[in-house]
């Protein structure tokens, strides 16, 4: 078994050695992990280290938290099982003194606006009770029940748009955007083309429309008819522009029935594209973009509609409700009364509500509304919104496993979420966090640290302990950041000077200036960047830094390089917004200096795919030059094997039976649902016949599960592939197998497999790649590698801006901007900007002593 050093050397477990406070794992054998044997302890902050990719997840989550899942649920009837998604069963021998265990993982929201932050919170339960037991209603209106105030349900979902809020319509200005045409001249712009549009005009000229008159210039009442109406007349038509004049019978569709039909029925996307141009989308007119019926709006407490108390930020929420906790004469609740904001119900509604949002504001989120939708949260906010939902739900005795819940936090915003953690332990509960925040770490009762590194060359226990006894651990990689004065080492003032020139902050080579920018809470905002530098935007959670870089500034270049389309390169199609979100309106004045720009980039921690069938080989574009040497072999051409033949994606050369996928889904009524290898391939994805061709010794299936590493070393006579490979190293990810399922890849893997998949790609400068907090989830060696290519692409003569809040990537930076002062309406300023040693001298800026501290200890 695994040898640990620990601190503490207990007994040796039994199955009923509970007594001594630790639980107690034997042979972890999950994922990477190597039949790992460790301690630790309850009623404490255990923090769980390593680099990326070493085995702290799977230890935390795949290992502990999987079991303590594994035995509740055999604590449930068999039939009850059937109804929950179960998790897997964790490979370990043995673990004792486990209690119940409650994870928090880090994601982002459901890809639904109807996930709200009220939803999440439960808060909205709350006030829609209280609009139900105690709102003023209008004379003679009937009480409503609690469901009527809520956009999610049929009693209160406005039937026009079905209580989303959003309406997608057409107007005759999207359908005739030039009214100066005929409609022979092709005036109806969302009509099809070819011979459809002809048969729709030559119904309408057997109809006795006039098709050559300027559309502005036919009566209203006609051009209504022709765009609106929900008639399909049957005509016999008699064509007037072909050689023989052959009658035939055609139905005739007003042009929004055509688009409405199409978006519907379509199986073209270029189709269903193409009639989206003709939509305009907006806040919907019957509700105002609430989602609520009228009588529900018709409601008030306090004077406002529970559509307005969503909308306004918790902490004027909480300002608004306070008075009503504070009445001492309440009175009795009648069903009678049109209004009981003064009853007994109405006070203990709004108390508990008080005490709920409370929570939220001493965890800094107080700039939030409750209708603010959960995809437009960063994976921080949601983090600390769960926790929120733990602190009043009063658990004791009870492990919490959080997956990095300082993860894009300013430092002001992880102080309160440090308390939160002190909280949760002193009511009687064990708190194992897996962190990259060595602040954090330091606060911690207990360190086990995994590594040395990361896959294959990790999965090892270095140490569990005392947070003090890891100074002594040099195969530690994560020892030199948390302890960096240890054995003399330097690490010029943290994880981020890797690639760092050595004279300084670079000069700007121009700048590119944004005036007058309004959208969200930036109001009237100027900003500059500077080109040719690496730039930092940094700022509490909520001050405006990523409506500022990854949409204004995207936006603006976007439009500025595509004609129009502001969409970068580099973004995952697949994986974009489905959130139903109409996009805030943005107010820009002048903008300078997008002529020195050429190309954009931005860089994000969105999956690379959503399927197991998409790995970094297929992604970075490797796997098409392998297939090649494939196909290239004696043995391929014998047997008349093109490129395709060696794709799993595709019939002919993948295993039938698994479809290329390698493995099988195995379903169980009353136990966890399991994924086995496919009985025909063993997991090969490939059928014999295929397996049959070799290159340099080894078939394709054997290339897929090499390193990133190993395949390095194997595939150096193969330029495009060495590219890539050679890229992916340089970024840390040499630990990762070339037919990793992304679906199995962290969102800092993600980051760096799109990172260096641009590296590939010849360097010309003058591109501005834009990335929003590209350290979340990184180790602090791995920023270390991930800034040394940032370095390197400015080096090259191009522009970086990052948004991010880690202060050993903003002190490296040349270049800082800092909005604040707060969040919400109190944010969207831009406090400070200027060199970092600048920045951090600032009085006003919360960001400044943060800095100051990192600035000093370089």
């Amino acid at each position: 078994m695994q040898n640990t050093q620990q601190a503490f050397d207990p007994d040796a477990p039994t199955p009923d050695h509970t007594a001594d406070g630790y639980v107690r794992v034997r042979g972890a054998r999950e994922n990477n992990l190597r039949n790992v044997d460790v301690d630790v302890p309850r009623d404490a902050i255990v923090a769980f280290t390593g680099v990326s990719g070493s085995g702290k997840s799977s230890l935390a989550f795949g290992t502990i938290y999987a079991e303590a899942q594994r035995r509740y649920f055999e604590s449930v009837a068999p039939y009850a099982r059937r109804l929950i998604q179960q998790g897997h069963n964790p490979k370990v021998e043995l673990i004792t003194g486990l209690p119940p265990a409650v994870a928090l993982q880090q994601r982002r929201g459901t890809a639904s606006s109807r996930s709200t932050v009220g939803t999440v919170t439960t808060l909205s339960n709350s006030l829609r009770m209280l609009f139900s037991r105690a709102g003023s209603y209008p004379d003679g209106a009937a009480p409503l029940d609690s469901d009527a105030f809520s956009p999610n349900t049929a009693a209160g979902a406005c039937p026009e748009c079905h209580g989303l809020g959003i309406a997608h319509t057409v107007t005759e200005s999207s359908l005739v955007p030039d009214p100066s045409l005929s409609i022979r001249d092709g005036a109806i712009a969302a009509w099809p083309g070819a011979w459809q549009g002809k048969n729709l005009r030559d119904i309408l000229t057997h109809l006795g429309y006039d098709v050559d008159t300027p559309w502005r210039k036919l009566p209203k009442k006609h051009r209504d008819w022709i765009l609106f109406t929900e008639e399909q007349p049957v005509v016999e038509v008699t064509p007037q522009r072909d050689r023989v004049a052959k009658p035939y019978k055609g139905r005739f569709w007003s042009a929004r029935s055509y688009v409405l039909h199409t978006l519907a029925d379509s199986k073209s996307s270029t189709m269903r594209d193409r009639v989206l141009r003709y939509m305009e989308t907006g806040p919907c007119p019957r509700c105002g973009g609430s989602g609520l019926r009228p009588e529900a709006l018709a409601v008030t407490f306090a004077g406002k509609t529970i559509a307005e108390l969503n909308a306004v930020p918790m902490t004027e929420l909480a300002q608004i409700i306070r008075p009503t906790t504070e009445l001492t004469s309440a009175g009795t609740a009648s069903r009678k009364q049109s209004s009981g904001e003064s009853n007994e119900v109405a006070v203990a509604i709004t108390r508990d509500l008080l005490q709920r949002v409370t929570v939220l504001l001493d965890l800094g989120l107080g700039y939030l509304a409750l209708g603010r939708s959960t995809p437009t949260l960063s994976p921080g906010e949601m983090q600390r919104l769960r926790i929120a939902t733990q602190l009043r739900s009063g658990l004791f005795g009870v492990i919490y496993v959080l997956d990095e819940p300082s993860a894009g936090l300013h430092p002001a915003d992880a102080e309160p979420l440090l308390a939160v953690l002190d909280q949760l332990k002193s009511s009687g509960n064990s708190v194992f966090v897996v962190e990259h925040n060595m602040d954090v770490v330091r606060r911690a009762d207990w360190l086990v640290d995994v590594g040395p590194r990361a896959g294959e060359g990790g999965g090892e226990v270095l140490y569990s302990g005392p947070v003090a006894g890891l100074a002594e651990i040099e195969a530690s990689v994560t020892r030199p950041f948390l302890f960096p004065d240890s054995n003399g080492e330097e690490h010029d003032g943290g994880p981020a000077r890797g690639g760092r020139p050595e004279g300084g902050t670079r000069e700007p080579a121009g700048w590119l200036e944004l005036r007058d920018i309004s959208r969200h809470n930036l109001q009237s905002l100027d900003a500059r960047f500077p080109l040719g530098v690496l730039t930092a935007v940094t700022g509490v959670s909520g001050s405006g830094k990523s409506t500022l870089v990854s949409q204004v500034l995207a936006e603006v270049a976007g439009t500025w390089l595509h004609g129009g389309s502001a969409a970068p390169e580099d973004t995952d199609t697949d994986a974009g917004d489905e959130t139903g979100e109409i996009a805030a309106p943005l107010s820009i004045g002048h903008v300078s200096g997008l002529e020195r720009i050429d190309r954009l980039v931005k860089v994000d921690q969105k999956p690379i795919g959503r399927t197991p069938r998409s790995n970094l080989a297929t992604y970075t574009g490797l796997f098409d030059a392998v297939r090649k040497e494939f196909a290239a072999t004696d043995a391929a051409k014998a047997r008349g094997f093109g490129a395709g033949r060696f794709s799993f994606n595709v019939a002919g050369g993948r295993c039938e039976t698994c479809q290329g996928e390698g493995f099988v889904a195995v379903e169980l009524l009353f136990l966890p649902g399991s994924y086995g290898p496919c009985p025909e391939c063993h997991g090969s994805r490939y059928n014999p016949e295929t397996l049959e061709v070799s290159y340099h010794g080894k078939n394709i299936a054997e290339v897929l599960g090499l390193t990133v590493n190993a395949a390095a070393e194997f595939l150096a006579g193969v330029p495009a592939a060495a590219r890539a490979l050679q890229a992916l190293r340089e970024v840390g990810l040499g630990y990762l197998r070339l037919g990793q399922p992304a679906t199995e890849l962290s969102g800092g893997e993600a980051q760096r497999i799109k990172l260096a998949t641009e590296l590939q790609r010849a360097q010309r400068g003058h591109s501005l790649y834009l990335l929003d907090e590209p350290t979340t989830g990184l180790h602090p060696a791995d920023v270390e590698l991930l800034m040394a290519q940032l370095h390197r692409l400015v080096d090259a003569g191009n522009t970086v801006v990052l948004v991010e809040h880690e202060m050993a990537v903003v002190a490296a930076a040349d270049w800082v901007i800092d909005l604040g002062p707060a969040g919400g309406d109190a944010g969207g300023k831009i406090i400070a900007a200027g060199e970092p040693a600048a920045v951090a001298e600032s009085k006003k800026s919360r960001t400044a002593p943060y800095l100051a501290a990192v600035l000093g200890g370089s």
